[in-house]
C-alpha cells in the first residue's frame, strides 16, 4: 500500500511538472527582516488570479540566505500559533516537514504545490521532497502568507496581486 502511494505521488509530481506552462504568476514579494532580505516569494495559479481557498496553487520561495531546516519548521509553528488556529494535527505535520525539508542556502527554491484535491507536494530546486496528504495542511500552510490575518500583510497583498 505504501509503495502504491509513493508511486501515485511521483506520478502526480511528473504530471505537475509536465503542465508547468499552465501556471500563471499571481504576484511576487520580497521578505526583509530589518534591512536584510530573507527570500523572494511568488504565487501562481492556473488563471493568474487569487481567491481565498482557491486550489490548485503553487508558492515558490527563493532563499537569499542560509536557513536551517529546523528554523523553517520552527517558524512554521510560530506562524500557526500567531494566526491563532493551531490545528490538532500540526505536530504530525511539523514532524513530516522536519523529515522532508533540507537546510537551504542562498539561491535554493522551496516550492509547495497544492492540487485540487488538497495534496501538498514539496520540491526544492525542482527535486521532489515529499508530500502531505492531509487536505487541511495546504490551507493552514498557505495561510501563513495568504490569510488576511498574516503577520506580513504587505507581502500578502503583493503575492495576491493587490499591492
Amino acid at each position: 500500500m505504501r509503495s502504491a502511494l509513493a508511486l501515485l505521488m511521483v506520478l502526480a509530481s511528473i504530471v505537475a511538472t509536465a503542465t508547468e506552462e499552465s501556471w500563471q504568476l499571481v504576484g511576487e514579494a520580497r521578505l526583509k527582516v530589518l534591512f536584510w532580505p530573507v527570500y523572494d516569494s511568488r504565487l501562481y495559479s492556473l488563471d493568474g488570479g487569487f481567491q481565498q481557498g482557491q486550489r490548485p496553487l503553487r508558492l515558490e520561495i527563493r532563499y537569499l540566505r542560509e536557513v536551517a531546516a529546523a528554523d523553517l519548521v520552527e517558524n512554521t509553528q510560530k506562524e500557526w500559533r500567531r494566526l491563532g488556529g493551531v490545528p490538532p494535527q500540526s505536530e504530525q505535520w511539523l514532524q513530516q516537514l522536519a523529515q522532508m525539508w533540507p537546510d537551504v542556502v542562498a539561491g535554493d527554491v522551496l516550492e509547495l504545490q497544492v492540487d485540487a484535491s488538497g495534496l501538498s507536494i514539496f520540491r526544492v530546486n525542482g527535486q521532489w521532497l515529499g508530500a502531505v496528504e492531509d487536505s487541511e495542511f495546504g490551507k493552514h500552510f498557505l495561510n501563513i502568507w495568504l490569510s488576511p490575518e498574516t503577520s506580513r500583510p504587505d507581502l500578502r497583498l503583493a503575492l495576491i496581486g493587490e499591492d
